[in-house]
């Protein structure tokens, strides 16, 4: 397998983007990306594009000067899209990549088809950052680098309680913590803190979920209204669906939020034995067994009513 450095070499002006709405893997490993090839070579254009820097990760960069919500018109050498399952979701990135001259995909998710000229993809991975720390050599990562890539790892992993969190990806954990990081905080504060907004959005949507299936299924969905009401941002919604997963005797857990005018994201959750991957893409999304996401149109009552019917088929097999 090429390194980050061999796959980088050869290009002067580089791009490094990640999925639409980035989470904390997505965001740690853009800019673990950037870091470590800023190192290598220190002449090279190597921007980030996130279509929002998440305000819980803002302190990997808390300049400013690493990651930009804006797509110039030039084009690169070399595009990286890190943690993205389709082209389609690289959001106004989709333009460089396009138009960059070589394309390389690092990514863990089942359902990425390779749809760049190079693709880095292992679905065995517990996240993108552990695809990437692979592709890294151990004595260049500092301590910025180490930074991020726990961080989406412990975020991929829900801090390694997942069932994709392997021996390896505690071995590559343990590594990046001798690095002298202060992992403990980063648990706290990607995990546990929350702002008084995101409790009570968190509160709402507890209180108007719904439990189908005889207690096997919990749905829930969270409107603009809401969101509005609360002065709440997408971010705010990170770990609610996990909150509803954890309800005993739970099997599935489904959030939507509405995004549009009849339009929904969809989270879906899984504990043992529903593949929610299948789900997702199906209605042409992607992700990984236990957790995945799409995007649906209808009334919020055919949106679940679409999604209920293919859990229940799954639970019947």
């Amino acid at each position: 397998m090429d390194s980050l450095k061999k796959i980088a070499e050869e290009s002067d002006k580089i791009m490094i983007a990640g999925h639409i709405r980035p989470d904390g893997d997505c965001t740690g490993a853009c800019i673990a990306a950037y870091h470590y090839l800023h190192n290598a070579f220190p002449e090279k254009q190597i921007d980030v594009y996130m279509e929002l820097l998440p305000e819980t990760f803002d302190f990997m960069d808390k300049d400013g000067k690493i990651v930009s919500n804006e797509v110039n018109d030039e084009r690169y050498d070399l595009f990286i899209a890190i943690d993205c399952s389709s082209d389609d979701m690289l959001g106004e990135a989709v333009k460089s990549f396009n138009k960059a001259a070589n394309t390389v995909c690092i990514d863990h998710h089942v359902s990425n088809k390779g749809y760049a000229k190079k693709n880095i993809i292992d679905a065995d991975a517990s996240s993108a950052c552990e695809v990437l720390y692979g592709l890294m050599d151990e004595e260049d990562i500092d301590y910025s680098i180490a930074q991020a890539l726990y961080i989406g790892i412990i975020f991929d992993t829900g801090v390694f309680k997942y069932s994709n969190t392997s021996r390896k990806t505690m071995e590559i954990a343990g590594k990046l913590i001798e690095k002298g990081i202060p992992f403990w905080t980063y648990i706290d504060k990607c995990f546990y803190e929350r702002t008084y907004t995101q409790t009570q959005l968190l509160g709402r949507t507890l209180l108007t979920s719904m439990r189908l299936m005889n207690g096997k299924c919990i749905v829930a969905n969270i409107t603009r209204r809401m969101m509005d009401f609360y002065g709440a941002k997408n971010e705010d919604i990170e770990g609610i669906i996990d909150q509803l997963r954890v309800t005993k005797g739970v099997e599935v857990a489904v959030l939507l939020q509405e995004i549009g005018e009849q339009e929904y994201k969809v989270r879906l959750r899984s504990n043992e034995y529903i593949d929610v991957s299948k789900i997702a893409s199906y209605f042409g999304g992607g992700g990984h067994m236990k957790a995945a996401g799409c995007t649906m149109r209808g009334s919020v009552h055919d949106v679940f009513n679409n999604i209920t019917g293919h859990i229940e088929r799954q639970m019947e097999e």
